[in-house]
């Protein structure tokens, strides 16, 4: 597969795209607004320049993997794309309706993939009439940093196309892991309920934050304490996909917790909006 279609320019969006252009595939990469799409060069320029300075990337190298990628706002121009990634935003309605679109307009034989963190696969191919060649694609992020990607199969995904993004994951240099389709996969169904256990840790006065974070730090050895982490993902992701897992699996063991809802209501949605559990600058 030479031609990749990504859909959305974001955090997650750029890096699929400059993993792929880095691989040696074209890619096109669509958004909806042209400054959405000046942030993502902007951003893809940033993380390439960084690579040549750690010396993973030549200069030359790092020019290539630019000129491999071709911005543009029409959905259109995915068309001839053998694979799309969707990297939009983590909305049912808005990925529903992008792979009907997608159904349309790629070739019959092209894999349409989601990045979706908790959306399950099986819904997003009902969308299509092509479920069988519909995947979940889940990178993390940085990606162009993180090895793993979840590679999830919905009820209809067939063998091909399951063994295809496998074998292009790992010519990615990417450690593919597969997955069912579940609510929140492997990774946010253990992941997030830790973030909401600390959240609740510190509502319940158990412990400062700075406590929190440092006894998962040094006890635990995780690289980044569960409230920075938190801040970092984007507070209202976290409810986000906590609502799902409590919403579909039924369990109030998955209740978000409810200064969680509340630090989203107030718009403190962590590192992008400058205050989540701490604070942070400009």
């Amino acid at each position: 597969m030479q031609r990749i279609g990504v859909i959305g320019g974001g955090t997650m969006g750029n890096g699929i795209a400059h993993v792929f252009a880095q691989h040696g595939h074209e890619v096109t990469l669509v958004d909806v607004k042209q400054e959405f799409l000046d942030r993502a060069m902007a951003t893809l320029r940033g993380n390439l320049d960084r690579q040549v300075k750690k010396g993973i990337l030549k200069a030359d190298d790092a020019q290539t993997t630019l000129k491999r990628i071709r911005m543009t706002l029409r959905l259109d121009d995915l068309a001839e794309s053998e694979m799309v990634v969707e990297a939009a935003t983590e909305d049912p309605k808005i990925k529903l309706a992008l792979f009907t679109d997608l159904d349309r307009l790629c070739p019959a034989a092209g894999v349409l993939a989601s990045n979706t963190s908790s959306i399950s696969i099986t819904t997003i191919a009902a969308a299509t009439k092509r479920p069988e060649t519909v995947i979940g694609m889940h990178f993390f992020n940085p990606v162009p940093v993180m090895s793993l990607v979840e590679v999830i199969r919905g009820l209809a995904t067939s063998e091909a196309t399951f063994q295809t993004t496998m074998e292009l994951a790992r010519r990615l240099g990417k450690t593919p892991v597969a997955v069912q389709d579940y609510p929140g996969f492997v990774s946010n169904r253990v992941l997030m309920p830790m973030l909401n256990e600390a959240i609740y840790c510190l509502m319940e006065g158990v412990a400062e934050r700075e406590a929190i974070d440092m006894v998962m730090k040094q006890g635990m050895n995780h690289p980044m304490g569960p409230l920075q982490l938190a801040d970092f993902i984007g507070l209202d992701v976290c409810l986000h996909i906590m609502e799902v897992l409590h919403r579909q699996l039924g369990d109030d063991k998955y209740r978000p917790c409810p200064l969680l809802r509340k630090m989203v209501a107030a718009g403190y949605l962590g590192k992008k909006s400058g205050r989540g559990f701490y604070e942070y600058g400009k």
